[in-house]
């Protein structure tokens, strides 16, 4: 039994490095798109934001998918319904701790493939009714 828990800790530990690392690509790409790196991982009981960035005046709440293929439909089909609920509630929690409400957006990075790494910019992924 032991041998195995070891094994999960190595996987969790290796995946957490593969998203740590994707985060800092994604990170880079965006900053050489002119956004600012507002804060990283920022997290609640309800779910956790990869990046927030600003893009001039506008805030942007970014997650960041990296997946290896294009099995099961790539880094885009991983942003389930669900997940856009999370960051929806994990945005709200962010600005209610601001002092004014900017004009906000969700976007996606997508990082498919591993060499070189594919890497694609999805402005305003939760439209707003």
């Amino acid at each position: 039994m032991a041998d195995s828990f070891r094994s999960t800790r190595r996987t969790d530990a290796r995946a957490i490095d593969v998203g740590a690392r994707a985060e800092l690509l994604a990170a880079e790409f965006l900053v050489a798109r002119g956004l600012a790196i507002v804060t990283r991982n920022f997290r609640t009981r309800m779910g956790e934001i990869d990046l927030i960035a600003r893009d001039r005046e506008m805030l942007v709440f970014v997650e960041v998918r990296k997946r290896r293929s294009e099995a099961y439909g790539g880094a885009a089909a991983s942003i389930t319904a669900a997940k856009r609920g999370r960051l929806v509630a994990t945005a709200q929690a962010y600005l209610a701790t601001l002092h004014r409400e900017p004009p906000c957006r969700f976007d996606a990075v997508l990082i498919d493939g591993a060499i070189p790494p594919r890497i694609e910019w999805h402005r305003d992924i939760i439209g707003t009714d």
